[in-house]
């Protein structure tokens, strides 16, 4: 039980929701269904394109509402780390990783990182990249 509480509330985390609305005091394992079917999200506003080709390869995306993404992962073991969802900023990115041992970790959205495309190639490679 006590997995399955913190998964629930992971999952109330990256979810885009306005903290005016949500009595956090009433948040628990048995509430957390009815806030997710009360979260509206335009989709037509955005999307999502995941390709992973290999094995053990990892995206763990944090996404707001008005993020588009696509992410390619060929080769083995490559891991994808993007997190938007602290700003409402729209947000077209895409992102691929050829090779094996690759890393990317992108935090934030900004002008300057709108419609930025990311090409790794190669084994064992590392970019950070932050947007504040």
């Amino acid at each position: 039980m006590f997995n399955l509480r913190w998964s629930a509330l992971a999952l109330i985390v990256l979810l885009p929701l306005h903290a005016q609305e949500i009595d956090w005091d009433k948040v628990n394992s048995n509430t957390v269904f009815n806030l997710i079917s009360r979260q509206t999200i335009d989709q037509s506003s955005y999307y999502s394109d995941i390709i992973q080709v290999g094995n053990n390869n990892n995206a763990e995306l944090s996404l707001n509402a008005r993020t588009s993404i696509t992410v390619k992962q060929l080769g083995d073991y490559n891991a994808l780390f993007f997190i938007n969802s602290f700003t409402d900023k729209e947000t077209q990115t895409a992102i691929t990783a050829q090779g094996s041992n690759n890393i990317i970790d992108i935090t934030g959205s900004n002008s300057i990182s709108d419609g930025i495309q990311i090409n790794v190639k190669g084994d064992n490679k590392t970019v950070f990249m932050r947007n504040y």
